[in-house]
């Protein structure tokens, strides 16, 4: 009857990200998606760890500073695979709107989760030593979220890309055609402000 079985195989990661895809895509060429309706979800139970395949070590899921739910806490020696973290997006037909979490705010916690993560005792303490040294003092709890205004627009007024919403949109590239960004500056202009570029030819960029 022309019905399509299609299967994917690999790692829970890639092949949702896959399946996902090819959902979308099939939906919107067979006509399948109603462009009219909109359909909002709050993603809340992300894990805080993901497994990194090609390394065979553990990432962070956001970002290293996300405090775990109450309770999840005792995963993070044994089994941080379990770790939920406190961290929750809120989605629009399958896109990301706005993303958030609460932070860690104890030094334990915090030095914990960079343990699982791979790095070591000296590595902590040269990158991080200020924010451990002020969980110190007291540091309350805190967290938030930030909306995409653009991509929020984008999705309520049905276009494809962010950039068609955007007054000033960049190139693939990361150019921006009207006012020629980025450009080299002035020598005048970095020794000014004390700054100076290294690691480049100046003379072959221009």
């Amino acid at each position: 009857d022309g019905d399509l079985v299609l299967i994917v195989a690999g790692d829970t990661k890639s092949t949702n990200a896959a399946l996902a895809s090819l959902r979308h895509e099939m939906g919107s060429r067979l006509d399948l998606t109603d462009t009219d309706m909109m359909h909002f979800a709050f993603i809340t139970d992300f894990p805080l760890f993901e497994w990194n395949l090609d390394e065979q070590r553990w990432d962070a899921s956001h970002h290293a500073f996300c405090m775990p739910k109450a309770g999840y806490e005792k995963f993070l020696s044994e089994a941080p695979g379990k770790v939920i973290a406190q961290s929750y997006d809120l989605v629009c037909n399958g896109l990301e709107m706005a993303s958030g979490s609460i932070r860690i705010h104890d030094r334990k916690m915090q030095e914990d989760v960079f343990a699982v993560l791979g790095y070591t005792k000296e590595e902590v303490s040269e990158r991080f030593a200020q924010i451990l040294d002020a969980f110190e003092y007291g540091a309350p709890p805190h967290g938030g979220i930030a909306p995409g205004i653009d991509r929020l627009i984008m999705v309520l007024m049905n276009k494809e890309s962010i950039r068609d919403v955007i007054a000033f949109p960049k190139t693939q590239s990361q150019m921006d055609p009207l006012f020629g960004a980025p450009s080299m500056v002035e020598e005048s202009q970095l020794e000014e402000l004390h700054l100076e570029v290294v690691g480049i030819d100046i003379e072959e960029i221009n």
